[in-house]
């Protein structure tokens, strides 16, 4: 006979309506909402930063930057994941990757969105690069946080199987209890690496090109590493090189990446 321990002492789902706002002839839903208020507050909280900053960028920046992290965000995070989670289907249909009413969104498709948005947006503007993604590094977590408590509301992207106290049976995910592996992340992705940065803005962080940058790469790259080793790996892809998923894949870079500007930005300093 099973144990049945581990299913007694599971945490029912609380079933929360994705749906945020239903007005009949239109819909708002939290994955949605996450997007827009992520954005807008990332937005305020860059405008706060500019006054601490070096760069010659200002509220007003931020302000025109708004549209071009938007753009960034949702079109680079829809092919982003046709292209990293689903080739086969962009091989066959490369203009599914642009169909954003179906959903699927990656985080490295819109970082690498993000950052095409940042270099096109500063050819013309004064001020480096670096000190525009410095900013906008900071204000990211915000962003992470809200879109993973929607991951959670939306029973999406739940965890492996676990016999822990707190496992939680996920409507999509069979009757055996997960790890809730979306507030794993929340809490690595967003909570914690925003304090993390903000702890270093209160330093000097933003006075060294392409520092906070460097952090929030890393910090992302280790905080997802750890996060997968709790998520259950995409049904599609499952997992890949020498037991990893398609996520510690594509954070790997990001890990090692963030190390290297990370020195690159104190030796600049020292020089």
């Amino acid at each position: 006979m099973p144990d049945l321990q581990p299913l007694l002492a599971a945490i029912p789902f609380p079933n929360i309506d994705p749906v945020a706002l239903d007005l009949g002839f239109f819909q708002i839903r939290w994955y949605a909402l996450s997007y827009i208020v992520g954005l807008l507050l990332a937005w305020r909280y860059a405008r706060w930063l500019t006054e601490r900053s070096p760069s010659e960028l200002s509220k007003e920046d931020m302000d025109d930057f708004l549209v071009w992290a938007t753009l960034g965000v949702v079109f680079g995070g829809r092919i982003g994941y046709v292209l990293f989670y689903q080739p086969g289907q962009f091989v066959e249909n490369p203009l599914s990757a642009l169909a954003l009413w179906q959903g699927g969104m990656a985080f490295h498709g819109g970082l690498l969105g993000v950052i095409a948005a940042m270099w096109l947006f500063m050819r013309r503007r004064a001020g480096g690069f670096f000190h525009l993604t410095d900013m906008i590094a900071c204000a990211a977590p915000i962003g992470l946080f809200l879109g993973r408590l929607a991951n959670f509301i939306n029973g999406e992207l739940y965890g492996r199987v676990t016999g822990v106290s707190w496992g939680m049976v996920f409507p999509a995910g069979g009757p055996e209890p997960r790890h809730p592996s979306q507030l794993y992340q929340a809490t690595l992705e967003g909570l914690l690496l925003f304090l993390l940065l903000f702890l270093l803005v209160r330093g000097d962080g933003l006075q060294r090109k392409g520092y906070m940058t460097g952090w929030f790469l890393a910090g992302y790259g280790a905080a997802r590493i750890v996060g997968e080793l709790f998520r259950q790996p995409d049904a599609f892809l499952g997992f890949l090189f020498a037991g990893a998923t398609m996520g510690q894949l594509l954070s790997l870079p990001m890990l090692l990446g963030g190390i290297a500007l990370i020195l690159w930005s104190r030796r600049r300093q020292t020089a």
